[in-house]
C-alpha cells in the first residue's frame, strides 16, 4: 500500500521572521518579480517569497495560480510522461541506496505519479496524515525506510520543522530524497528575474549551501546533490516559452521551434537541466556540543611544533569541543619524537606515516581520522594565530556558511614580507597574484586568498569527494572541488606572519607551480566524486560527522588508504559538473 501525503498549504511568512536556516534577522537584497517581492537573508543567502500586501489574500485563496503567471500544473503537470520519467529516476536513486521493497513516506503534490510507480516496484508507505506545518510533533517515529519530499519543502512555512519531522519518522539507516527548485540551477542563473519558479506558492528558495545547512540543522548528514535533468519535446519547450514572461531565451526557443515542422516538434526530445536539484541525505547522530577536528600535518617542524600544539591545546572555543589530529610524516630533525610525546593525550590523535608523501597527503590522511562536525587545517609553523578560530568557526556554527577561508589579505596583495629575502618575497607575491587570477577566471570566482592555510568547513562537505593530490597542489584541489560542489567560501581576515625559506618554508619554486597549473586545468571538468569513479559499497566507509562522533573513543579507526588508487573520501553529488 502507498499512502500519499500532500503537505498542506502554508501561510505567508512574517515580515520580521527569523531565517529558518541560520536564524538571521536581517533580510536584504529585495527583488521585485512582477507583483511578488523576494528577500535574501543577509547571513546565509536563503531567499524567501514575500507577496505584496495587497496580494496576500489572493495568494492564500489560490497558491497554485497567479494572474501574471501560468498555472503551476502547466509548468509541471503532476501526472505527465515527463514527471513519470523523473519519478523513475528518483526511485532508481533510492534503490541505489538499498531501498528496494522498503516503506516510503511520500510528501508530494496531489496526482503525482510517484506512488503508482513505487507500488509497481514493490514499495509501500505507512504514513501519518500529520505532515503539516502545525502537526510535526505527531509524526510516528522510526517507521519508514525511505522518505521523499518532491516540490514541497520550498512551500512549507517551516521547512526545518518539516525536515525534522521526516527525520524522526525515518529509521536510523533510512534515506531522504528531496526535490526542490534551486537558485544554483542553470535556468535560475540564466533567467534571473524571469525564472518561472518565482511564485507566491513557493515560500523559500534554497541553493546548495542553504539546502545543506537546512539538512544538517534538521539532523541529516551524508548530503549529496545532483542537477535534475529531464527530456523535453521541442513542442513542450515551445509551449512553455509562450506561457512564461518573454525573455531573450524564450524568443530564441520560439524562433528555433518555428523552423521545425509541427509534426516533428513532438518527436524531437532534448535532455536539459531543470530548475530543480535532487538532494539525498541520511539521518545522523547529533551531539549536544559540536566537535571541531583540527588537522595538523607535521614534517621537520621541530623548532615550532611544540609552541603551535600547546597554543592549540590551550585554545578554548565557546560552545565547541575539539580534537587534534597530528599527522607526522617521518621527519628527520627530531620532530617525530616531539610528536610522540602527545600520544595518549585525551584531545590528541597521533598518526605516524612511514615516509613523507607531501603536505596534501598528510592532510588527506587527517581527514580520514577526523570525527568532528567542523574541520580546520592548522600548520605547525606559527604563521597563523589560533586566536582567529572563534571568528572562523562562527559562520559554520550558526549555519550561515559551510566553507570559510581565513584570508591573509582581504585588501592589498603583498601578503609576504620576510625581509631577509626581498627578491624572493616579491616573486612569491607576484606568483600568488597570477595563480589567484587564473583560478578566479577559470572558475568564475572573486576570491582574495583561496590558498590560505586556514580552510574551515563542515566535515559533511567532504562526503563522496575524491582527492588525489599529495603536495601543495592539494590546496588548489580542495578549494576547487568545494567550489564545484556549490560552496561559495566566506573570506574573513586573519593574522598572518610569513616565514622565509631560510626559516623552513617548503614550497618548491620550480616544481610546485607546475602542479598548481595542472590542478587548475585538470579539475575544471570531469567528475570530482568518488562514487562516479567506482560503485560505492553498500556499507559507507565515510559516514556522517555526527555518526562518527558518536563512536566510543576506544573504537579502532580504519587505517588510511591514502597513496592507493582506492580513495575513500567523498562530498555530495554531481552538482556543478
Amino acid at each position: 500500500m502507498v499512502v500519499v501525503l500532500s503537505a498542506p498549504r502554508a501561510g505567508a511568512a512574517s515580515s520580521d521572521a527569523r531565517c529558518p536556516v541560520c536564524s538571521g534577522e536581517q533580510w536584504t537584497d529585495r527583488l521585485q518579480r512582477l507583483k511578488l517581492a523576494v528577500e535574501r537573508c543577509a547571513d546565509c543567502g536563503l531567499r524567501r517569497m514575500q507577496p505584496a500586501e495587497d496580494q496576500a489574500a489572493a495568494a492564500d485563496e489560490d497558491p497554485e495560480r497567479d494572474d501574471c503567471e501560468p498555472p503551476l500544473g502547466f509548468l509541471r503537470p503532476p501526472d505527465s510522461p515527463i514527471e513519470r520519467e523523473a519519478s523513475i529516476h528518483y526511485l532508481d536513486l533510492l534503490e541505489e541506496r538499498g531501498a528496494a521493497g522498503h516503506s516510503i513516506l511520500a510528501v508530494i503534490p496531489a496526482g503525482h505519479p510517484f506512488p503508482e510507480l513505487a507500488r509497481a516496484r514493490g514499495h509501500s508507505v505507512v504514513a501519518s496524515p500529520s505532515c503539516g506545518d502545525d502537526e510535526h510533533a505527531s509524526m510516528p517515529e522510526g517507521v519508514f525506510d525511505r522518505a521523499v519530499i518532491i516540490f514541497r519543502l520550498e512551500r512549507s512555512s517551516e521547512p526545518i520543522a518539516l525536515l525534522k519531522s521526516v527525520r524522526s519518522a525515518l529509521k536510523p539507516d533510512g534515506t531522504l530524497l528531496v526535490v526542490a527548485p534551486s537558485l544554483d540551477s542553470w535556468p535560475a542563473r540564466l533567467l534571473r528575474t524571469s525564472w518561472s519558479e518565482w511564485r507566491r506558492a513557493n515560500r523559500y528558495y534554497f541553493d546548495t549551501q542553504t539546502m545543506h545547512g537546512a539538512l544538517l540543522r534538521a539532523g541529516f548528514g551524508q548530503v549529496r546533490a545532483e542537477s535534475d535533468r529531464r527530456r523535453y519535446s521541442l513542442q513542450h519547450l515551445r509551449d512553455r516559452a509562450h506561457a512564461v514572461p518573454e525573455t531573450p531565451l524564450t524568443r530564441l526557443v520560439k524562433l528555433a521551434s518555428s523552423l521545425v515542422p509541427p509534426a516533428l516538434r513532438k518527436r524531437i526530445r532534448l535532455q536539459v537541466p531543470t530548475s530543480a536539484t535532487i538532494v539525498m541525505a541520511r539521518p545522523a547522530e547529533q551531539r549536544e556540543r559540536p566537535l571541531l577536528s583540527v588537522v595538523m600535518p607535521v614534517y621537520n617542524e621541530r623548532a615550532s611544533f611544540a609552541t603551535t600544539i600547546e597554543a592549540v591545546l590551550r585554545k578554548q572555543i565557546a560552545g565547541i569541543d575539539k580534537e587534534i589530529i597530528i599527522v607526522e610524516s617521518a621527519s628527520t630533525d627530531g620532530t617525530r619524537e616531539a610528536v610522540r610525546q602527545y600520544e595518549g593525550h585525551p584531545e590528541v590523535k597521533v598518526v605516524l606515516q612511514d615516509r613523507p608523501r607531501g603536505k596534501g597527503n598528510a592532510v588527506r590522511e587527517g581527514f580520514e581520522h577526523a570525527r568532528g562536525d567542523f574541520v580546520l587545517i592548522q600548520d605547525a609553523d606559527q604563521e597563523y594565530d589560533v586566536e582567529d578560530y572563534d571568528a572562523l568557526l562562527r559562520p559554520l556554527q550558526r549555519y550561515q556558511r559551510p566553507f570559510v577561508l581565513g584570508s591573509r589579505h582581504v585588501s592589498g596583495w603583498k601578503i609576504r614580507q620576510f625581509n631577509d629575502q626581498r627578491g624572493l618575497v616579491e616573486l612569491c607575491n607576484l606568483g600568488h597574484r597570477i595563480f589567484l587570477g587564473l583560478l578566479n577566471v577559470i572558475y568564475r570566482q572573486d576570491l582574495k586568498d583561496p590558498f590560505t592555510m586556514y580552510k574551515v568547513f563542515w566535515r559533511d562537505c567532504l562526503y563522496d569527494l575524491h582527492f588525489e593530490c599529495n603536495r601543495f597542489d592539494f590546496d588548489f584541489e580542495l578549494v576547487i572541488k568545494l567550489l564545484r560542489k556549490g560552496y561559495r567560501p566566506l573570506e574573513l581576515p586573519v593574522t598572518y606572519r610569513a616565514r622565509s625559506f631560510r626559516d623552513g618554508k617548503k614550497v618548491s619554486m620550480v616544481r610546485d607551480p607546475l602542479t598548481w597549473l595542472r590542478a587548475l586545468a585538470k579539475y575544471r571538468f570531469g567528475s570530482i566524486y568518488r562514487s562516479d569513479r567506482r560503485h560505492a559499497s553498500t556499507t559507507d566507509q565515510f559516514s556522517s560527522p555526527a555518526a562518527i562522533g558518536a563512536l566510543p573513543a576506544s573504537t579502532p579507526q580504519p587505517r588510511s588508504t591514502i597513496g592507493t588508487d582506492r580513495p575513500r573520501l567523498a562530498a555530495g553529488g554531481r552538482l556543478g559538473r
